[in-house]
């Protein structure tokens, strides 16, 4: 039920298939209401009656580890035991705004937040107890949710009669974990791992409610296609059937069981016909396709004179093709409208932009959309999960009182999932006559790389199945683009262009964005001119680094695979990379083998050297690390979105193929902890370097460079 507690609202439920979920009224007590302002120190926690502290953040747990790094965060400025520390996630409403959980800014951002929040919070309920207790604030002492000084004691709560801390976060506020680190930098382990394991309710897929209803969406056969024939009314009349819903070329289904929603949909949609829809290119056309679009085009850096003249010069064409977020579970949601206000329960990735773009949409008062993030299972990136949650939210407002839940099918999330778009790479690079890098010139075509709903509907699927014209979302962000694109190497004559498309396939985010591309093509070419100047790899990369930290990751990483031999058909590689060119290094390594008979390449093992900053979780950064490593060694030799001129024909895993737990190769992470420095998101830090790595191991291996994705196994064959 909706819980109201010192004006704290959110929505109470069990992940049990008994759940008592019952929606009541939307209201909020004003007058002990917290301030969600970002400055204001109860926006970011509450001292709880039970002696427990409430922590709020506006991100969500995506399996990178939010929560318990949080959780840690604040535990050690308040020096409190972790399983005194509850963290409540991204819901309007409760938690401040944060935008979006992306691009590995969790940490940065929310973490930091809640670490200067939770320090002056600190400070603040010291001085209060001081006061309170007539001794110096130097005497006291705060330990799990008490503090005491002398023979005297005082809970937090009852220090500050059951109201929320008053303050701003103080910015220059004294940090006790980069002193104390009694829970900062130690390997605390998640605890909804075991859940998972067991196979428990955890994920939005599992929310059940009473009474609740399932949904179905009929979608069309591909991008842009009408309904120009549906013989509604005798549909109405399946068995089964609760409702269905129209609205211009938008067709729902609702039942009271899941697979009677989807035999529906499955009957219904053979009875509609639609139109042709736009064409789109041909698989085998594409790179020609897209470099022939309409483009943007725009120096992006500039320094020196790339057209010196160079007898050693290196020139090639790289090129990814689109990719999925393939996640495990197809996108869910649930949507509840209790006749005034809609609720939401969704795996979105920004609780508070969702409702802005749903409001505009559904053409309703902010105030009057409410939306609480619940884990989905996987996702990195802009997946279906705003689509489905919209369509929930649209059945929803037909069937007041009633929940409704709507899960995509897999064919459905394969088809209409926005992918990480596809991309080329242009590079002519040349050396001096001292075997130095003389000129880089890179040229980027790619289409943006995140159309994330932030208010405008056209980012939203359903908006296409609309009468009235939401205008086309476009390119979207183009900076993701050249994300990486300029080498962090030294080079005096430097050139990056991009050349920003619109695509013939629906994109956004996806996990690292356009620095997988670049670095992907940036570290082939760096080997190949190592190769050119008669000079190992890795002292070649560090050669041209200003950067003592990249030159430390190397030189560990070097060490770590000095003892490694290969046979015939064997390579090992390597590549580096600094995320953004400012956050996360990652040193990689790779060790392949190719039969070349089939042409079939195994990844054998990974090696990374990781320098995110101060590590607030090292077992969590090493997770995250490995999690990328394994799924760019997936981009690399399998995935690829396949289409035809009549549609997405990649529907399932059979289309779509990813890594399979056989192939998956031995992953060794070391993290360089920086204490002194401050914390950088590294979630997305593994994923180009990676698949770099490999490719250049396949060239070691067999004198094949890789630079088209994914590797064809045919150019690998004997």
């Amino acid at each position: 039920m909706f819980v109201q507690q010192l004006g704290c609202l959110s929505i109470g439920f069990s992940m049990l298939p008994t759940t008592t979920v019952l929606a009541e009224s939307f209201t909020v007590a004003k007058e002990i209401e917290r301030n969600l302002s970002k400055e204001s120190v109860n926006a970011w926690l509450e001292i709880r009656e039970n002696g427990r502290v409430l922590i709020y953040t506006g991100k969500l747990e995506l399996g990178q580890g939010i929560k318990t790094a949080v959780a840690q965060i604040a535990a050690e400025e308040l020096n409190m035991r972790l399983d005194l520390i509850d963290v409540q996630m991204a819901e309007t409403e409760v938690t401040p705004d944060e935008g979006f959980t992306a691009a590995s800014m969790s940490i940065e951002s929310s973490g930091m937040s809640i670490r200067l929040a939770s320090a002056t919070a600190r400070e603040i309920l010291l001085k209060m107890a001081s006061e309170s207790l007539n001794l110096s604030k130097e005497s006291l002492k705060m330990e799990d949710g008490n503090i005491f000084g002398a023979d005297k004691k005082t809970s937090l709560f009852e220090l500050l009669k059951g109201q929320h801390i008053e303050g701003k976060v103080d910015e220059n506020v004294e940090i006790k974990a980069k002193t104390v680190r009694k829970y900062v930098g130690q390997p605390v382990p998640r605890s909804d791992i075991e859940a998972m394991v067991r196979g428990q309710s955890v994920f939005v897929q599992d929310l059940r409610f009473p009474g609740m209803l399932h949904a179905r969406v009929v979608h069309p056969p591909k991008y842009a296609a009408k309904i120009i024939q549906f013989d509604e009314e005798n549909s109405k009349n399946w068995p089964n059937l609760i409702q269905l819903i129209r609205k211009d070329h938008f067709v729902g289904v609702v039942a009271e069981k899941e697979f009677e929603a989807i035999q529906l949909a499955e009957k219904i949609g053979g009875q509609i016909k639609w139109d042709s829809g736009q064409n789109m290119p041909e698989q085998k056309e594409l790179k020609n396709h897209l470099k022939n679009l309409p483009v943007e085009e725009e120096v992006q850096e500039n320094k020196g004179d790339v057209g010196q003249s160079s007898k050693t010069m290196v020139s090639r064409s790289f090129f990814k093709p689109y990719l999925m977020h393939a996640a495990n579970g197809p996108s869910c949601a649930v949507a509840f409208f209790d006749g005034t206000v809609l609720h939401v329960w969704s795996h979105c990735q920004g609780t508070y932009p969702l409702r802005r773009t749903l409001a505009n949409f559904l053409e309703m008062p902010e105030e009057k959309v409410h939306v609480k993030a619940v884990p989905g299972s996987g996702c990195f990136g802009h997946n279906g999960a705003n689509d489905v949650a919209t369509e929930a939210a649209l059945i929803a407002l037909e069937l007041p009182n009633k929940h409704i839940r709507l899960q995509w099918s897999r064919e459905d999330e394969h088809a209409w999932e926005p992918y990480g778009t596809a991309m080329i790479v242009d590079i002519e690079a040349s050396l001096d006559t001292n075997g130095r890098i003389a000129t880089w010139d890179s040229h980027i075509w790619s289409d943006g790389h995140s159309n994330r709903p932030n208010s405008n509907p056209n980012t939203l699927l359903p908006s296409r199945f609309m009468n009235k014209d939401y205008g086309h979302h476009g390119i979207g962000y183009r900076g993701g683009a050249w994300r990486n694109a300029a080498p962090y190497y030294s080079v005096p004559n430097l050139r990056v262009t991009s050349h920003m498309f619109l695509g013939p396939l629906r994109v956004s985010s996806l996990r690292s964005l356009g620095t997988f591309t670049n670095i992907f093509a940036i570290e082939s070419v760096i080997d190949d001119l190592s190769e050119k100047a008669g000079k190992d790899p890795i002292e070649f990369r560090m050669e041209h680094l200003d950067d003592p930290r990249a030159v430390e990751c190397l030189r560990k990483l070097q060490d770590k695979i000095k003892s490694i031999s290969v046979i015939e058909n064997e390579g090992l590689g390597v590549s580096f990379s600094r995320y953004k060119n400012e956050t996360s290094y990652c040193a990689m390594a790779a060790k392949v083998s190719v039969e070349r008979k089939t042409g079939q390449v195994k990844v054998q093992k990974l090696w990374a050297m990781v320098d995110a900053g101060e590590t607030i979780n090292p077992d969590g950064l090493k997770n995250q690390t490995e999690g990328g490593m394994i799924q760019s060694a997936s981009w690399a030799l399998k995935e690829e979105v396949k289409f035809s001129s009549k549609g997405i024909t990649s529907l399932n895993w059979a289309s779509y193929p990813i890594l399979r737990y056989p192939e998956i190769p031995e992953v060794e992470v070391e993290i360089l902890d920086r204490v002194e420095q401050r914390p950088v998101g590294a979630g997305e830090a593994s994923m180009a370097p990676t698949t770099a790595a490999i490719v250049n191991a396949i060239y070691k291996a067999t004198g094949v460079r890789i630079v088209s994705l994914p590797v064809d196994k045919e150019l690998l064959k004997a």
